[in-house]
């Protein structure tokens, strides 16, 4: 069994999230949209045989539904299927969901004459995400399809990788100067954060990609000790699904300060079909 979590360059249109999500078949265990991102994020759980069949199914309805030229959001992106990241559960390897990750990047620029970037184990190194953002159609040229962005899809990036939490901390009477500056101190090895403005507020999104030994609560708790004056944090989210091990490492009592749930955990959804009561729209 694979996890999925695909990151779409739409988070406002109801009537297309629903498409997409009818799209996503009976793999799909949470959407999160947020329309100030204004990006969705689906978490496909499934055998590989069936996963596969949605994660096709999904990128295939939002290159045919979306267009990069009119989207408008606070998160960088590179295409409308923005990132699709393949991450091994149960006995599968990091071997193994790269094995799916080229597999699916040979199809979307074969069917979909989309250029792919892959990142995850490469050639015998490693590239990560952020090196795709920095580099594409510069100092990297796509490792699948044409060598020029699609003036309609942009980009694919896909990835294999093992697990990791995506959780925003939403800041108020706070600059984005500020944000960026408390976004910049809270990176370490395993940690990677950014400062953005959201509307009214603003905030430091973060990728935590050990989270086996790092500590929501213990970040929370660091952002708040930098904040000055009116400062203050108005909520904690997690973008999508996280392992059970998140919520063990934190006081049961601090659970929804941080935006956790044990019913919003992989172990709870993985064999749980998605409805639109389950996930979140922000």
């Amino acid at each position: 069994m694979f996890e999925c979590v695909i990151n779409i360059s739409e988070g406002r249109d109801t009537a297309v999230l629903a498409a997409l999500d009818r799209a996503a078949g009976p793999s799909l265990r949470d959407r999160h949209s947020d329309e100030w991102h204004n990006r969705s994020v689906f978490t496909l759980i499934d055998d590989t045989e069936a996963l596969v069949t949605n994660v096709q199914s999904l990128i295939a309805a939002s290159l045919d539904l979306l267009d990069i030229r009119t989207h408008h959001g606070v998160h960088p992106r590179l295409g409308v299927v923005d990132v699709v990241p393949f991450v091994p559960l149960d006995d599968h390897t990091l071997i193994d969901a790269v094995v799916l990750r080229d597999a699916l990047g040979e199809w979307v620029g074969r069917e979909c004459h989309v250029p792919v970037f892959f990142y995850g184990p490469l050639n015998g190194g490693e590239r990560t995400l952020p090196e795709v953002r920095r580099g594409a159609f510069h100092e990297l040229t796509p490792d699948v399809g044409p060598n020029s962005p699609s003036p309609r899809a942009g980009a694919i990036t896909i990835g294999a990788r093992p697990l990791l939490v995506a959780w925003n901390i939403w800041l108020h009477e706070t600059s984005i100067e500020r944000t960026k500056k408390v976004a910049a101190e809270l990176r370490q090895p395993g940690v990677r954060t950014l400062g953005l403005s959201v509307g009214d507020f603003t905030q430091v999104s973060c990728n935590i990609l050990d989270v086996t030994s790092i500590s929501l609560a213990a970040l929370y708790d660091e952002v708040a000790a930098r904040l000055e004056g009116d400062e203050r944090i108005v909520r904690a989210e997690v973008v999508g699904l996280v392992p059970r091990v998140v919520l063990d490492h934190v006081e049961a009592d601090r659970w929804v300060a941080l935006g956790l749930s044990p019913e919003a955990t992989i172990e709870a959804r993985r064999t749980r079909p998605y409805s639109a009561g389950l996930g979140a729209t922000l």
